[in-house]
């Protein structure tokens, strides 16, 4: 039956529907991957087992059983309306920091190292030179983080998506001895809370960004003296990644010390507040001075670009803080000094004590119980510098 229908498709001169007419390339996905092959390779360190292409990625965890109790950790994430950004600029080989720093630096907030990590890019189609742009910057911020990017997938999607738009997400796993782990249960009264300076915007707030913009009518190639760069050129700014920063200190101020880190919080959506809020006790706050830092000139400019509330401002945004320490006392001071020593902008920016005082507990600068977390509370104190 096959045969006779194609003859009588052949003899009345139409041409048969093919993968590549209904908007599929098989060839341009090959091409990407071929052009992407040595990216990934160089994150690929001993554990990882065969190369590139394999229905699944592989890793030799041999390693684990050196611990006496490992626990896995394991976070996913994407980019948000980010890659608008990226399309509208043509510009794809930075929008892999982002996706990296959303998920294994959510994975080190509990003091696990990131393993591996899997990707995956849905695309209107496949411009090969484009997908092999994102997937080297997922690969070299992946070796920023000592993370191995062992697979991924390119699915393209015609008449889902536009020519031009993708989407992307990942996936990472980690480990952590149990008795290394970090989180609420290691925070105490007296502890000291350690801002880490983000590079920009990072990946969260952009719809509440681009509405701004929108409103002012700013093009993404407008100068703007303030950001001493073109407007897209700032929004594109990479993602901090601060995975190997982080284990850094946590190894260097372990949770066995009278020095040490009981914590981390990764500052994503939901702002400082609410996402300090989540590593935190219950019973305990942690009361933070805003004028222990500046805004940097993005936040500044969005918010008064849009007039956009000091309140929703800081529910959003990450305003110049995308990680966080919480330290015991006697690490404050030097675990400073070692964050700034690798590069890492950071400074003291508020402690934690005993959420006794109930007249403050009210208010936009009052935040317990975020993201679903019924831990402890933040308190935000005094102006911005």
């Amino acid at each position: 039956m096959t045969s006779a229908n194609t003859a009588a498709g052949s003899a009345s001169g139409k041409a048969g529907i093919t993968y590549a007419s209904a908007g599929v390339d098989v060839e341009a996905g090959d091409r990407a991957v071929e052009l992407m092959k040595g990216a990934i390779k160089a994150t690929h360190n001993p554990s990882v087992i065969g190369g590139v292409g394999g229905f699944a990625g592989l890793y030799d965890v041999s390693k684990l059983l050196t611990y006496k109790k490992p626990l896995l950790a394991t976070s996913t994430d994407g980019v948000g309306t980010k890659v608008a950004i990226a399309q509208a600029m043509d510009i794809h080989d930075t929008i892999g920091f982002d996706l990296v720093g959303m998920v294994v630096d959510d994975i080190v907030v509990v003091g696990a190292e990131p393993l591996f990590m899997t990707d995956y890019i849905a695309c209107g189609k496949v411009v090969p030179e484009r997908i092999a742009g994102i997937v080297r910057g997922i690969a070299a911020a992946c070796s920023v983080a000592g993370t191995a990017l062992v697979g991924g997938e390119t699915a393209e999607h015609p008449g889902l998506l536009g020519e031009h738009e993708y989407d992307v997400a990942g996936a990472a796993t980690g480990v952590v001895e149990e008795d290394a782990l970090l989180g609420p249960d290691r925070v105490r009264a007296g502890d000291v809370v350690i801002g880490m300076a983000s590079s920009g915007l990072h990946s969260n707030g952009y719809s509440l960004v681009r509405r701004v913009i929108n409103h002012a009518g700013w093009a993404l190639d407008r100068q703007v003296s303030e950001l001493g760069r073109t407007l897209g050129e700032e929004l594109l700014e990479p993602t901090r990644v601060y995975a190997a920063d982080c284990l850094d200190l946590a190894r260097t101020f372990p949770v066995t010390g009278s020095a040490a880190v009981h914590g981390f919080s990764h500052v994503t959506g939901g702002g400082l507040a609410a996402n300090l809020a989540r590593v935190l006790p219950q019973g305990l706050v942690a009361t933070v001075d805003r004028a222990t830092w500046e805004l940097p000139a993005i936040f500044k400019l969005v918010s008064e670009l849009g007039n956009v509330p000091l309140a929703d401002l800081e529910r959003t945004l990450n305003l110049g803080v995308g990680m966080v320490a919480i330290v015991s006392p006697e690490a404050a001071d030097a675990a400073v000094a070692r964050l700034n020593e690798r590069g890492l902008p950071s400074w003291v920016m508020g402690t934690v004590a005993a959420d006794s005082d109930a007249i403050l507990k009210s208010g936009p600068d009052y935040v317990q119980g975020a993201k679903g977390v019924d831990g402890g509370a933040v308190r935000m104190v005094n102006a911005y510098a």
